[in-house]
């Protein structure tokens, strides 16, 4: 961190001590327990902050990298250089008029359970998905037939020349599993979900029903990045490495779980090395196999 100290000490004039920290170890911020270090690993707590911290980036030619909670993605065991941002202070989620509108550092599910406490229906599919706002509209993040673009109005980003943007869902090429969010280096700070005035028993048998198919089918004992891999058009992912006989094969501490072959699982203190090994063999497996190449839908961020 040698290197960023000018860095860290500007950070400090933009927002509190408490909000930067130096080295820090990027497992604590993932949901597979994976990563390295961040040189600094920084949490602002307005806009104005992301702003600045983002121009300050920018003039210094400091590596950027936005995390959201970690849960779809993998760093590596080298850890990520320069500013590393996370939006955990952004939290906040409210109702107006037939819509809910969420910070991006608001757990989508957060987002779901205001929906049906208001009686809104349209975001039951999310009950279950483990990410952020912000990382739901990253990838378009779907689940039972439901997904982001189906009820997004409009989302407030933060473009990587530090400008605010006020953005409407079809400005963001929403589609399978993507968006432009990544290409364009947008940093979302808030989304407005339209929703329908529902009833909540009915609303929350929805959820509870998604939640058991949830909980009954998904490894949710160990810690995973979730579905690692996209929907292969005509084909089921999980179907496919169950059939390759996967399923309880790994390297080191990883390795595809037995309860569901679409996941993989941090089972005995894994390094990223060997997650992402256990990525590459499923992939290999499944082409010499079926011939059928699988795009991961997780992210792997940071150095070796």
């Amino acid at each position: 961190m040698v290197k960023y100290h000018h860095i860290y000490e500007q950070l400090l004039t933009i927002t509190a001590k408490e909000n930067v920290m130096v080295d820090e170890q990027l497992r604590n911020h993932t949901y597979t327990k994976l990563g390295g270090k961040a040189d600094l690993f920084v949490t602002p707590a307005s806009i104005e902050e992301v702003q600045q911290i983002v121009k300050l980036a920018n003039k210094e030619e400091v590596p950027f990298t936005l995390l959201g909670n970690g849960s779809n993605l993998i760093v590596r065991d080298g850890g990520i250089r320069g500013i590393v941002m996370s939006p955990k202070r952004f939290t906040t989620i409210k109702r107006e008029g037939d819509s809910i509108i969420a910070e991006s550092g608001a757990r989508i599910i957060d987002a779901s359970r205001k929906a049906l406490e208001e009686e809104l229906s349209g975001l039951e599919f999310a009950c279950g998905i483990p990410g952020t706002v912000g990382g739901a509209l990253y990838m378009n993040a779907g689940a039972y037939g439901g997904e982001v673009k189906d009820c997004l109005h409009y989302t407030v980003v933060v473009t990587k020349e530090g400008e605010l943007l006020t953005l409407k869902a079809e400005d963001l090429d929403l589609d399978y599993r993507t968006s432009n969010i990544p290409d364009k280096g947008y940093i979302v700070l808030e989304a407005r979900f339209d929703l329908k005035p529902g009833k909540y028993d009915e609303i929350k048998a929805i959820m509870d029903d998604l939640t058991y198919k949830r909980e009954s089918k998904q490894p949710l004992e160990y810690p995973s990045c979730g579905s690692v891999f996209k929907r292969p058009p005509g084909y089921f992912a999980g179907k496919l490495i169950q059939d390759s006989e996967l399923q309880g094969k790994g390297v080191g501490g990883a390795e595809v779980s037995t309860k569901h072959a679409g996941f993989i699982v941090n089972k005995d203190n894994a390094t990223a090395t060997d997650y992402i090994a256990v990525i590459e063999m499923v992939q290999k497996t499944v082409k010499d196999k079926f011939g059928v190449e699988l795009e991961r839908e997780v992210r792997i961020l940071g150095e070796d």
